[in-house]
């Protein structure tokens, strides 16, 4: 059976952290999150007053 490599540094996925191999990782991908460094891109149109991120990738 082949295991999948840890998410965030590519070591074998321990069963209660999975898709991690340790806490470690989990919270690092947990700031990555929070951080704003992962997005998802939607068709949505942000709501009244809601201010519009600014997307330095395509400024």
């Amino acid at each position: 059976m082949s295991e999948e490599p840890c998410v965030i540094c590519g070591r074998p996925v321990t069963a209660e952290m999975k898709p991690f191999c340790s806490k470690r990782c989990k919270n690092v991908d947990l700031q990555r999150w929070l951080g704003g460094h992962y997005r998802v891109q939607t068709d949505e149109e942000p709501d009244p007053g809601e201010p519009i991120p600014i997307d330095p990738e395509n400024s």
